[in-house]
């Protein structure tokens, strides 16, 4: 079976580093991670070979993703965390709303945190305390269709106005059928955060006073754009999108045919809008769209996942050498290689050079490239996420005004920050 191959081959691989790297000074560590089977492999690799090299043992603990929050809340709770932990970016408030979860990883001098730029290093930090280090960064990037701009005469838009014009040739010139976008759900969530962040500069969250940085004119006019993508015919209506059962937009045939001609997704999922598209069409990841009067691109950067070191180890400094021989060192670099996405480690990224899909690259430039301010982990809360969604639902129906949407999103989410307090 695959799965006992797997085990040998990682029973092997532990096995050689036990024998070769055991030294009078070895910490026996434990690391935890979700992943599949690639990911598990490539992982017991790289914690044998920087084992070895430190003098340290690794003993995996791997799962799937789900139950994986389940099982680390348990540990949390009962001080029995692994050394080496990796937790969903959007899980640090829930473990460490202080800064306290965590050990703190500048304390830690074995790690070169000069890999990480400050963006980063803030992203993984609750109170001012590093308590994640990103192992990919990830972010929301524009894919357009090129193959249906080509066919209806227009340039891909390089901005909203551009994109509203080319709307309107679009739907002319090849049907009233055709669409320049799509935004549903958590897609529709992060256009109206997107428009408001470009005109304000500001996240959802002041990481002061840990409420909603936004004013509700503010939140307002965000949610009248995504109003206005629905009355241009950019976009589908929700009722529209309801009504078929709001299926996946990679699974729709209008995608396949091109008839919806964009969306705006997370970079590393280039292939799976791609591969469905029909063919001789293709897609193509693009710069930004900017609105009039924008002070930022309003990026929806943040790490994919962090690793962190548990406060409660007895061998923080060998746990420290391990996590930066994973992220930051040829020994680990090698072996991980993309099995996490593309590394936010600029010492990795260098020595993976262009390993990797060539478009998921440039989406992912595009990403690293792109202005906008930190990006809470709160964004993601799932209470926060839900009375957005469910806002702009009402909203939609025409059950409340953009004004009335902005200040219930506004209180609601103020309510779930108190408790973070």
């Amino acid at each position: 079976m695959k799965t006992a191959r797997i085990l040998a081959a990682l029973t092997g691989v532990a096995y050689g580093a036990l024998s070769l790297g055991a030294t009078a000074q070895a910490a026996e560590l434990r690391m935890a991670w979700w992943g599949g089977d690639s990911r598990h492999v490539a992982t017991q690799k790289a914690t044998a070979a920087c084992g070895q090299k430190y003098g340290h043992t690794v003993k995996g603990e791997f799962t799937g993703f789900d139950g994986y929050l389940e099982k680390l809340t348990t540990q949390m709770a009962g001080r029995t965390e692994s050394d080496i932990v990796q937790v969903n970016w959007p899980w640090l408030p829930l473990f460490s709303k202080n800064g306290e979860g965590f050990a703190d990883l500048r304390t830690l001098k074995a790690i070169d945190l000069t890999n990480w730029t400050e963006g980063d290093l803030a992203a993984g930090s609750m109170n001012g305390v590093l308590q994640g280090l990103s192992v990919s960064t990830t972010g929301r990037v524009f894919f357009f269709n090129a193959t249906t701009f080509e066919k209806a005469g227009v340039d891909i838009p390089k901005n909203w106005d551009e994109f509203f014009a080319a709307t309107a040739t679009i739907k002319d010139k090849l049907g009233k059928d055709h669409y320049t976008f799509n935004a549903v759900k958590e897609t529709a969530q992060l256009l109206v955060t997107l428009a408001v962040v470009q005109k304000t500069g500001k996240d959802l969250v002041d990481q002061t006073n840990n409420r909603v940085a936004w004013t509700p004119e503010e939140l307002a006019e965000g949610i009248s754009f995504l109003g206005k993508l629905v009355e241009t015919g950019a976009i589908r209506s929700q009722k529209e999108e309801a009504a078929d059962g709001n299926v996946n937009l990679f699974e729709k045939p209008a995608w396949a045919e091109g008839k919806v001609a964009g969306s705006y997704e997370w970079d590393s999922t280039y292939s799976k809008y791609a591969d469905p598209l029909e063919d001789g069409q293709v897609l193509k990841p693009v710069p930004m769209l900017k609105l009039a009067g924008a002070v930022t691109e309003g990026v929806y950067r943040k790490p994919s996942m962090v690793f962190s070191i548990s406060k409660n180890s007895k061998n923080q400094e060998a746990a420290a050498q391990i996590v930066n021989c994973l992220l930051n060192e040829p020994e680990g670099i090698d072996a991980l290689g993309t099995s996490r996405g593309l590394p936010a480690s600029k010492a990795a990224a260098a020595r993976l050079g262009d390993k990797g899909e060539a478009e998921v690259r440039a989406a992912n430039a595009i990403v690293m490239a792109a202005t906008g301010p930190t990006v809470s982990p709160f964004n993601e809360h799932p209470e926060i996420r839900a009375a957005f969604i469910d806002t702009l639902e009402e909203y939609a129906y025409g059950q409340l005004t953009a004004q009335e949407a902005a200040q219930q999103i506004i209180d609601t989410v103020n309510d779930v920050l108190a408790e973070f307090d």
